[in-house]
């Protein structure tokens, strides 16, 4: 015999049924169940016959997350997936897979059923999620869907999910600190103003939360493999994105190196981009380097407030990458 499956049915009252059903369907299957309702004894037997391989298809409840191991099972087969609780699917996954032998999860809803946001987004996760050591990050998750509820208080839920566990964090520790006369820096939000087309179509995402949530989730990317998350999730949840996806991609990427390099806001202005930077981190040398680079191209206005560069472009087709390439050059 090679392998075994665990089937998740958890409904006490029909599980018997669900278990003749396997049964029916599958006939070389050799078929037993288990709930939490029996004794310890039956339970006991049932599961020594699993471990002896008397059985291979053991349909069972959410009994199955209180630790049972059993090497050879390398299948596991999840209804209703939706009605159970992220940590508790995460749990649940875990029973298979804890030998070398390949192992698989199929993590199954009802067909054509209308999800709650919550429901989808503990899906997603669990799909998300597969990596080895992924545990604190499944909690997190929850944790964002769910909310954390009120530190302070006897409120045990909350609404996390409006600004994200990033945000709500940072805003907990801008607070402590506040508290403690600590300075608080602010983080400078870049601006640029590209003639670019940058936004998320209507055709592509109707939902107008959902859209808002991609948006947030580009705007908190503080680096490339932050974007490529947001890339797959895009990919995953709606298939291949439209030109204008691609165009907001590039600008939150623009950002992130802008920040590294000082660089305040850039505009667009005809054919000239202008950027302009953070005075007192602004480095003058830079400027000779720049000019052999571009030649007359470029432009230098040493401003005491705020110095800036202006560069001369051929055409809009190429813009972001444009501005790339001069981001790197400083």
């Amino acid at each position: 015999m090679v392998g075994q499956v665990f089937y998740l049915y958890n409904n006490v009252q029909n599980i018997i049924k669900k278990a003749s059903d396997i049964s029916n369907l599958v006939p070389e299957a050799k078929v037993d169940f288990a709930h939490g309702q029996m004794s310890s004894s039956e339970l006991e037997n049932i599961m020594q016959d699993f471990i002896d391989k008397k059985t291979n298809v053991l349909v069972c409840t959410t009994i199955l997350e209180s630790g049972i191991d059993i090497p050879n099972a390398n299948t596991i087969i999840v209804e209703n997936a939706d009605r159970l609780g992220l940590a508790q699917l995460y749990q649940i996954r875990g029973r298979v897979g804890r030998s070398e032998t390949q192992a698989y999860a199929y993590i199954t809803y009802r067909k054509d059923k209308m999800l709650s946001e919550d429901a989808d987004k503990r899906l997603k996760a669990i799909k998300e999620f597969t990596e080895f050591g992924s545990g604190f990050k499944i909690a997190m998750r929850d944790l964002e869907i769910r909310g954390a509820g009120s530190i302070m208080g006897e409120i045990q839920h909350g609404h996390m999910e409006q600004v994200g566990y990033d945000m709500y964090c940072k805003l907990l520790d801008e607070v402590v600190k506040e508290i403690q006369g600590q300075t608080i820096e602010d983080e400078i939000d870049i601006q640029i103003d590209l003639n670019v087309s940058s936004f998320i179509p209507d055709e592509f995402i109707e939902n107008s939360s959902e859209k808002i949530e991609i948006y947030q989730n580009i705007a908190s990317c503080k680096n490339e493999e932050d974007l490529q998350n947001v890339i797959d999730e895009i990919i995953d949840r709606y298939g291949q994105f439209p030109r204008e996806i691609e165009n907001l991609l590039e600008i939150a990427r623009i950002k992130n190196l802008a920040r590294e390099k000082f660089v305040l806001k850039i505009n667009q202005r005809g054919n000239n981009i202008i950027y302009y930077f953070d005075e007192k981190n602004f480095n003058v040398d830079v400027v000779e380097k720049l000019m052999k680079i571009y030649k007359a191209k470029i432009k230098f206005s040493p401003s005491k407030t705020s110095p800036y560069i202006t560069i001369k472009i051929a055409n809009d087709f190429e813009i972001l990458k444009e501005c790339k390439e001069f981001l790197n050059n400083l």
